[in-house]
């Protein structure tokens, strides 16, 4: 089974960068047979990981994350970026969890295709 890491840098709402990572991430576990895939939200993409956004119209980051982690994709934070945003304390959508570098240089490691967004 092939193993790719998504790394997403964008804000939430700020560019479509986070919402493309998603589409793909959502379209990569579609493909028969699935890769095993991963995520990762560095800089201001941790903030898509707090949960009850409600955005005004389009499309909704928090529901693609829950498919993501339904779907037994794992999602993880970037400590040091939610930490600095101030963050860490929020409530993070269901099944998001704080991640660290060290957990990242794994993952890269241990992957085929890294992603960047």
């Amino acid at each position: 089974m092939q193993k790719i890491v998504i790394i997403a840098n964008g804000a939430a709402y700020g560019s479509e960068s986070m919402f493309n990572s998603l589409r793909l991430a959502i379209a990569l576990n579609e493909q028969t047979p699935s890769p095993e895939v991963k995520l990762f939200l560095m800089s201001d993409a941790v903030t898509a990981g707090i949960r009850g956004q409600k955005p005004a119209e389009g499309y909704n980051i928090q529901q693609m994350l829950e498919i993501l982690t339904a779907q037994g994709v794992p999602v993880k934070l970037c400590k040091t970026c939610a930490d600095g945003r101030g963050i860490s304390t929020l409530p993070l959508v269901e099944g998001i969890a704080i991640g660290t570098l060290v957990e990242l240089a794994e993952w890269v490691i241990a992957a085929d295709k890294v992603l960047t967004f």
